[in-house]
């Protein structure tokens, strides 16, 4: 519904939510049911490139203008005119790019590195991050004034774990979708699977649910049995248990779990990184910053 309301006008839209939970569904949802929606959807994940590209990949660079700038290149901004740009993992943005979008959000101009020419361009911009933006803020390390020129609509989307009655529905279409895919007939579920799913806290969200999906169906027989369900769910099982007196907020008890499920897959993958950020659906480097900011590190 949230949705349906903003999608038609042009507003710009603010995606928060955990890793894997949807949020670059929700944008090209939004984009898909706008008016732009026959123009480009441009999606950027600022996590993934270095600091010092941001700025030529968001504006583009004219030849010449740094070391090995052979030919022109547009920038996301300018492949993005008429159309939307999804500007995802806003929060890991460097603050010298923060600058020149605010630009861009204020006028609608901007220049290629190396470039004099101010071009104007035609965008809506959503944006997504799984970061507490108030509190990067605070902590200079994210511009006030383009937070809040991205957060005029915020819409947040919920971890599965706090949505598991949307278990049942997901794993019947991944598996639908998944036997397509492989050119399988599709395989029915053993009652006590999804229950049994049901019961793990996901950690990876939907990204996650769907990794396990694949698998269960890929390996199975003519159907899925709780035999096929991978192991370390069933050893994890539910979420930890409340003990009497405890405290904790949701931020402080997701983190706990967050951290636990981290250190265990780092330690059964004999802590290889690249491995565990795979199974985990994350990027290297974002699996990295959230083992910093859990404070994980090898005994």
């Amino acid at each position: 519904r949230e949705i349906e309301k903003v999608a038609p006008s042009k507003a710009r839209v603010l995606i928060t939510g955990d890793n894997g939970s949807g949020k670059e569904l929700i944008a090209r949802s939004v984009h898909e049911h706008s008016p732009r929606r026959d123009g480009p959807f441009v999606e950027v994940n600022c996590a993934a490139i270095p600091k010092d590209l941001i700025e030529s990949e968001l504006f583009g660079y004219e030849r010449g203008a740094f070391s090995g700038a052979v030919a022109r290149k547009r920038g996301h901004f300018e492949l993005a005119h008429g159309g939307t740009i999804f500007l995802d993992e806003i929060g890991d943005m460097a603050l010298s790019a923060q600058a020149k979008v605010l630009r861009v959000l204020q006028t609608g101009e901007f220049a290629r590195v190396g470039g004099e020419r101010t071009m104007t361009v035609d965008v809506r911009v959503l944006s997504a991050t799984n970061k507490d933006l108030k509190a990067e803020v605070e902590r200079g390390e994210f511009r006030e004034d383009l937070f809040f020129r991205l957060n005029v609509v915020p819409i947040r989307s919920p971890a599965l774990r706090e949505r598991v009655e949307d278990i049942p529905l997901l794993v019947e279409a991944f598996t639908a979708e998944i036997c397509e895919e492989n050119g399988f007939r599709k395989k029915p579920t053993e009652a006590g699977v999804v229950d049994a799913l049901t019961k793990y806290a996901w950690p990876g969200n939907v990204r996650e649910l769907r990794n396990v999906v694949e698998r269960m169906v890929i390996m199975s027989e003519d159907k899925i049995t709780r035999r096929d369900i991978p192991r370390e769910l069933v050893a994890t099982g539910p979420a930890p248990a409340f003990s009497p007196g405890m405290n904790k907020t949701l931020r402080e008890f997701r983190d706990d779990m967050e951290r636990e499920y981290i250190k265990f897959k780092l330690d059964e993958l004999d802590w290889n990184v690249s491995k565990t950020a795979e199974l985990l659906d994350l990027e290297r480097t974002n699996l990295h910053k959230k083992m910093r900011s859990l404070g994980i590190h090898r005994e």
